[in-house]
């Protein structure tokens, strides 16, 4: 199983959304010592899978729902480092943020697991 190249699977029209965006904001240093933002939309594909559905926390203040999904795809996705942000993946109505990319090129070549939490609406 360590070589066991799903690539045929992954990129199946009848496994893969093509409605994914990747939301990037890139943090661009200015000569005055600030720093502005850059937003940059990109679609991608990818197949996604639950990582633990929804969760309803209650809390004094209310509900707090929280979720999480997988991604797995050849796009590049970063969740976050000096000069750029998490990036925010928006599907099916919600955003989603990138807290882990993991590699998964033991199932075919270039893949990566993308693991996204649900964005908080507030606070």
């Amino acid at each position: 199983m360590p070589n066991l190249d799903v690539s045929d699977v992954l990129l199946d029209p009848d496994f893969m959304t093509t409605d994914l965006i990747c939301n990037r904001i890139q943090v661009v240093p200015q000569q005055n010592g600030t720093a502005s933002t850059s937003l940059q939309s990109t679609p991608f594909a990818g197949v996604v899978t639950t990582n633990n559905g929804l969760n309803m926390d209650r809390r004094e203040d209310g509900t707090l729902i929280k979720g999480a999904i997988n991604i797995h795809t050849q796009f590049n996705l970063t969740s976050g480092d000096s000069s750029t942000r998490a990036d925010e993946i928006q599907w099916r109505g919600k955003t989603y943020i990138v807290s882990q990319v993991l590699s998964n090129a033991h199932f075919g070549q270039g893949f990566v697991k993308a693991v996204c939490e649900l964005k908080p609406l507030s606070g």
